[in-house]
């Protein structure tokens, strides 16, 4: 995934269907400038991680 699209799913109020590993995953902010995400498995909201956004998959 791009740092533009992760930006525009974290700002949406729908749920879009991504994956971090294999595991659904919520998108909470984006950080532009590192290419890293802020995220949390759906069931496990905290269980919060930074992660690099290439390794983001929307399914």
């Amino acid at each position: 995934m791009n740092v533009n699209r992760a930006k525009e799913i974290s700002s949406m109020g729908e749920m879009v269907n991504v994956e971090f590993e294999g595991e659904s995953i919520y998108i909470q902010s984006v950080n532009e400038e590192q290419e890293t995400a802020r995220i949390f498995p759906i069931n496990n909201p905290q269980a919060e991680k930074n992660v690099p956004v290439y390794r983001l998959t929307e399914r």
